[in-house]
């Protein structure tokens, strides 16, 4: 059993909560907010028998395994390193961190507690996605050349909502960005893989964003980007608070393009689906069943009780092939966790930044 403990109390926490409840082998133990009132509702509301009315005191509890961040993107790292340190593996939901230090301090402080972290992008591991990345590297798309993806949800705050308060992490380019970014980036390294190309290749080609943004405030509410790879692929990459829901891809190749309106997270009572388009204008559709924070849930479970019984001692993120896996994760966060930062900067000086 991994017991989890949850620090945060908003919206994203009611359906992560449900899903690990419903995880075999999963037990959710604490929850924890800034205000006790609100953790003890969470708890009544959830089903959980111990709330916490601050965030310490949850993750110094000798009986977790883990802990589950939700809160505000801006307390992210400081959760999380205080969790390592105190022996709790990590999954921390999207953005894991607002810049790349901040990740590296995650990364070390886990590291040298001997606990692993993971980033809660759902999406990356649904049966779907694993579909995507085989038919890049089949072939069955041709040559990869450009990726579009957007992401919008129009105005979708509740009262004091972080997401439009900067000193929290807030804004589009953090929020809905997050999701467009490592699509494009997922989409790259599927195509390098299938290529077979190395670090070397990449470091002979380009990797550049240049990228604008619409404020309100002193928070992004549109990020538009263009994006050049070092595989060659150009991307854009769209999101924002001002346009009707949007959660579409395309990856465009020279035989046909792979296309999906509800990548982030599948459309309500329907199944997961997606398209091909091929250039003589025929269409196949293929659709998909299954839960992809229940998988998620798993997958991280599974990383955290291989950490806990490698009988050399030696924890998941340096041996093995759940190791490779979960580096696999790492590094696609560590990418989107660039490419989202160097968005923000070109943002902020008006021209091309290299990533």
């Amino acid at each position: 059993m991994v017991r989890i403990g949850v620090l945060g109390t908003g919206r994203i926490t009611r359906r992560l909560v449900a899903d690990m409840q419903s995880t075999e082998g999963v037990e959710v133990v604490a929850i924890a907010s800034r205000m006790r009132s609100r953790a003890r509702w969470s708890a009544d509301q959830y089903g959980i028998a111990s709330p916490h009315g601050d965030y310490q005191s949850l993750i110094d509890r000798d009986d977790l395994d883990a802990v589950y961040i939700a809160t505000p993107p801006a307390d992210h790292a400081e959760l999380a390193i205080a969790s390592a340190r105190s022996g709790k593996h990590v999954l921390c939901e999207k953005p894991m961190v607002v810049s790349p230090a901040e990740l590296s301090a995650v990364d070390e402080a886990c590291r040298l507690s001997g606990v692993i972290w993971m980033d809660a992008t759902a999406w990356l591991h649904h049966e779907r996605t694993e579909a995507f990345w085989k038919w890049i590297g089949d072939g069955r798309l041709g040559e990869v050349t450009h990726v579009s993806a957007s992401v919008s949800f129009y105005r979708p705050f509740q009262s004091d909502d972080h997401r439009l308060k900067a000193i929290h992490g807030g804004g589009c380019r953090l929020d809905l960005g997050w999701y467009a970014a490592g699509l494009i980036l997922a989409a790259d390294a599927a195509t390098r893989s299938a290529t077979g190309l190395t670090s070397k290749d990449d470091e002979a080609g380009t990797s550049s964003v240049y990228a604008n943004a619409v404020m309100e405030g002193d928070v992004e509410t549109r990020v538009t980007a263009v994006v050049q790879l070092p595989s060659r692929i150009s991307a854009t990459l769209s999101c924002g608070y001002d346009a009707a829901s949007r959660k579409w891809f395309e990856v465009a190749g020279s035989e046909a393009s792979l296309i999906c309106d509800d990548f982030t997270r599948p459309w309500p009572d329907r199944p997961a689906r997606c398209w091909i388009h091929d250039r003589a204008g025929a269409v196949v559709s293929e659709s998909f069943e299954g839960c992809q924070e229940r998988r998620m849930i798993e997958t991280f479970a599974d990383f955290v009780r291989s950490s806990r019984t490698d009988a050399t001692g030696t924890v998941a993120s340096e041996a093995g092939e759940s190791a490779m896996k979960l580096r696999s994760f790492q590094d696609q966060c560590r990418a989107t966790t660039e490419l989202v930062a160097a968005i923000g900067e070109s943002c902020r000086v008006g021209g091309v930044v290299a990533i």
